[in-house]
């Protein structure tokens, strides 16, 4: 069993949502985010999503836009990323980690070599935001042998007919995005929320996050009643910005994050 199963199979038993936790590898440099990186599964990060820094982030709002400048200011690449994740291994095993980001720095560093560097660096999985279904299988080929999960992203226009194709190399969970256009800008209608993840229930049996817009632990809260997962990035890298890095507040940030979601009304266990 994965870390990305095992999570999902323990929170099922617990009976309760998981948080997902965003920040962007290197941000606001490569030693002051590994210390945020390592705090966030103390803090109640049930898995974590780092971003790879890339120069034209165009599903990302002005947070984690200016979170990828940052990181690349300070020198860091995607080779530094799986660096990263190596020192986060160091310390902890059992924490799952996704990569999300854009094809483009994967394609040029080489979709095999990149597979297979993840894997050893401890990656459970990937979200690939540009990467359309048609031509994901050049990425999944790879990463699907070594045990890399493809995490896909569902939004409200993934209608009947796409939807099949969306989910066709999906593994892991399934990310649904709440709201139409870029992180970090708008929040959520939760009753629109509750029949995308009806509809999406019918279609799959992966767990189901449901992300963008949802900034403090009330919504957090709101959003773990009617999901798997409550993924949380853009509340969080500004916190970053603001705190200048400091990852004792970051932490507290994400503890308050997770004594909502932990808070939420139960989820019955079959």
């Amino acid at each position: 069993m994965s870390r990305l199963q095992q999570r999902f199979a323990d929170l099922k038993q617990e009976g309760r949502a998981g948080l997902v936790t965003f920040i962007t590898a290197g941000d606001p440099d490569p030693e002051r985010s590994l210390a945020i990186l390592s705090a966030l599964p103390e803090a109640g990060a049930d898995v974590i999503e780092l971003g790879m820094p890339f120069t034209d982030p165009m599903a990302d709002g002005p947070a984690i836009q200016a979170s990828s400048l940052r990181a690349l200011q300070a020198g860091m690449t995607l080779v530094k990323t799986l660096d990263l994740v190596r020192q986060f291994r160091l310390g902890n095993q059992k924490t799952p980690l996704v990569l999300m980001g854009y094809y483009n720095p994967i394609y040029s560093y080489g979709a095999e070599r990149f597979a297979r560097d993840a894997a050893e660096a401890g990656v459970d999985g990937l979200i690939i935001v540009d990467l359309p279904p048609e031509e994901a299988q050049e990425l999944v080929a790879f990463t699907k042998p070594l045990g890399i999960d493809f995490i896909v992203l569902t939004t409200p226009t993934t209608d009947e007919k796409r939807l099949p194709a969306v989910l066709s190399n999906a593994s892991g969970f399934v990310y649904y995005v709440s709201i139409l256009g870029i992180t970090g800008t708008a929040t959520a209608d939760l009753g629109a929320v509750e029949a995308a993840v009806a509809r999406l229930r019918a279609a799959t049996d992966l767990p189901l996050a449901v992300g963008f817009g949802i900034k403090s632990p009330e919504q957090a809260a709101a959003t773990a009643r009617l999901a798997d997962a409550v993924v949380v990035g853009s509340a969080l890298v500004n916190c970053i910005a603001d705190s200048q890095g400091d990852a004792a507040q970051a932490a507290a940030f994400v503890r308050s994050l997770a004594q909502g979601v932990r808070g939420a009304q139960q989820k019955e266990v079959p």
